[in-house]
């Protein structure tokens, strides 16, 4: 009878031993670490919507009243420029190159605060905007003839650093 008992504890032990190992063993395997989450993708910057978003207003020759193709192009600006409300910018008047440097210089101030008043009425801060003339001194166009001055009597407005 104590063989069987010792055969007996020798099984219980062995069955006891290897549980222990088994759970020690299952307890040291490499955990699988969870795959890094993926890279968060930034869409663009206020610059890059300022630039994609924000557009000229071009105006008659000689004018600076606003067009009705350039009062929508500032209500859009103004509905943009409602949802980015820390963007700081600058209108500047741009004339053709008719006309003495003084005179575009006038009316390119002109156009500039045109601008800026359409966008102050559409909602925009005033002590968001800054206004500059040009004249004619910065034209986007080099050529003379009427299409190319028309790309140049225009209110620019460009995002302030």
């Amino acid at each position: 009878m104590e063989d069987q008992v010792k055969q007996s504890r020798t099984k219980w032990f062995l069955v006891v031993a290897s549980f222990a190992v088994l759970m020690t063993v299952s307890g040291c395997a490499k955990k699988q670490t969870p795959p890094p989450p993926p890279p968060v993708v930034q869409g663009p910057g206020d610059e890059e919507l300022f630039a994609q978003n924000v557009k000229d207003a071009f105006f008659d020759y000689d004018k600076y009243d606003i067009r009705a193709d350039a009062q929508q192009a500032l209500q859009a600006d103004a509905q943009f420029l409602a949802q980015h409300p820390n963007i700081r910018f600058t209108i500047e008047g741009h004339c053709d190159e008719r006309g003495s440097t003084e005179y575009n210089l006038g009316l390119g101030d002109n156009r500039a605060n045109a601008a800026r008043n359409a966008l102050v009425q559409a909602g925009v801060s005033a002590d968001r905007i800054k206004t500059i003339s040009y004249g004619k001194e910065k034209p986007f166009c080099t050529q003379s003839n009427e299409q190319c001055w028309q790309q140049n009597r225009r209110a620019h407005i460009t995002a302030a650093p």
